[in-house]
């Protein structure tokens, strides 16, 4: 191994938001003039970087360059403990890279933001609020939830007074503003009030004992006692709640007119209108027209005699409207189902029966030799096959070139490097006759390489075809 490396630091704490320098020493143990890169692997990667990039040593030299880790002050990167490496590799020998490893400690922040949702309530029974809460540093915090009124004529309730967010994440906590007395009708009354989010953190402490051991208990009886403190200032949020009379103003007003004009109608209906109907049906009735209505009224046997009559003369006439009618059902009746069965039995012969068929073909091919061809599917004898769906794969991320024919003219033509899963639906069908082939070629350029995996030697595809087989089609 022609390459010595060593960090100074194998343990180092980082604040977010700064910048923490690590000295890495690197030694030349070859006989040649070496140059050296550096990368950064591990979690800690997107946000380090070495300086300089690269170092050239002579044979039995060392050098020094600085690894910076700065991780940003957001909830991104939680805090805690991430194991990091740096990969020395040199120019001329790639494979002989070395990799101190260590540990970065990113030292945890808190930031807390909150906001009243909405500020100002209205309501005749209680305003409902919410607190929405986000925690923008790198670990979780608890919230402590209180709220205070300007005076005791309303109170403020909390569904939960305490909330654990997540670091990166937002919770909402309920609020509900009660008056302390209800307002059946008069002026609205407006209750101020404030709300206040204290982050929060928790320490353990135990109590020691006489005998060294904590609360002088035996192991395994200790006494752990949790202390909660705040840690920052209370954030303060001014809110409002106006308490509404649960009768409306306009409610008495509006009584009154209603009555005032339901008086009004039935005064006109009494007054006007109903001795006038009452006046006009009697100027209605006459002499002259009890004699016409008494001269229209037909006796009752004369009434059924005419009704005989015309019951005899309607049953004939229906008797034969319904024979001729059921003569000219009857033919054409026994038109339309020859008709019909003709037709039927024209267009099953002409279509066939159809089955939903599929097939599947892999084809591999190498580098440089040539072009590879594979059949997957051959319409057998007496049959048309209806070509619909086409899926083709490239799970290695080969490049090259991929060729779907039929009967040696190509349906598709696509570059490797463009996908790796690939569907294609045809609303009309591609015909493929009796004998015909469907095959896929494919021409290799380069070997795609799968994500943690070996490369592969040749390329390799797949096409997955589907469609119906229709038996006996006219060819």
């Amino acid at each position: 191994m022609s390459v010595t490396a060593s960090l100074d630091a194998a343990t180092v704490t980082a604040e977010p938001g700064g910048a923490t320098d690590v000295p890495l020493q690197i030694l030349n143990s070859g006989s040649t003039v070496e140059e050296y890169r550096f990368e950064v692997v591990g979690a800690c990667a997107a946000w380090s970087t070495v300086e300089p990039p690269t170092l050239s040593l002579y044979p039995g030299a060392s050098g020094t360059v600085a690894l910076r880790l700065s991780p940003p002050r957001d909830p991104s990167v939680p805090a805690g403990e991430t194991p990091f490496g740096v990969r020395v590799l040199p120019t001329s020998e790639p494979g002989e890279a070395v990799v101190p490893e260590g540990r970065v400690t990113v030292a945890p922040f808190t930031e807390v933001t909150a906001e009243l949702v909405p500020r100002g309530s209205a309501g005749a029974r209680r305003g409902r609020h919410q607190l929405a809460v986000d925690n923008r540093g790198n670990a979780p915090v608890t919230v402590q939830l209180s709220a205070r009124t300007g005076s005791e004529r309303a109170r403020v309730d909390f569904a939960a007074t305490e909330l654990v967010i997540p670091a990166g994440h937002a919770d909402f906590g309920k609020l509900r503003v009660r008056p302390a007395k209800r307002i059946w009708r008069g002026t609205p009354v407006t209750h101020p009030f404030q709300a206040f989010v204290a982050p929060r953190v928790t320490d353990g402490r135990q109590d020691g004992g006489q005998d060294g051991r904590p609360d002088g208990r035996p192991d395994g009886q200790r006494d752990v006692r949790q202390e909660t403190r705040p840690q920052f200032e209370p954030l303060v949020l001014d809110g409002s709640y106006e308490q509404q009379a649960i009768l409306p103003r306009w409610l008495p007003r509006a009584l009154i007119l209603a009555a005032v004009v339901i008086l009004a109608l039935v005064g006109l209906w009494y007054g006007l209108l109903r001795p006038a109907v009452k006046s006009t049906a009697r100027e209605a009735v006459t002499p002259e027209v009890v004699a016409s209505a008494a001269q229209r009224t037909p006796s009752p046997d004369a009434g059924a005699a005419d009704g005989g009559t015309g019951a005899a003369n309607g049953g004939s006439t229906a008797g034969a409207d319904g024979g001729a009618s059921g003569e000219g059902q009857q033919s054409s009746s026994g038109a339309g189902a020859g008709a019909g069965a003709n037709a039927g039995s024209g267009a099953g012969s002409a279509q066939g029966a159809g089955a939903p068929t599929s097939a599947r073909v892999e084809v591999r091919d190498a580098v440089g030799g040539g072009t590879s061809r594979g059949s997957a599917y051959q319409v057998p004898a007496g049959s048309t096959f209806e070509l619909t769906d086409i899926v083709v794969q490239n799970p290695q991320g080969d490049a090259g070139t991929l060729v779907v024919s039929s009967q040696d003219a190509p349906v598709l033509r696509l570059a490797l490097e463009n996908f790796r899963d690939t569907d294609y639906h045809f609303v009309t069908p591609i015909l493929v006759p009796a004998g015909g082939e469907i095959a896929m070629t494919v021409d290799c350029r380069q070997v795609g390489r799968p994500v943690q995996a070996p490369t592969p030697s040749r390329c390799a595809e797949s096409l997955l075809l589907g469609g119906t087989l229709r038996t006996g089609a006219a060819q």
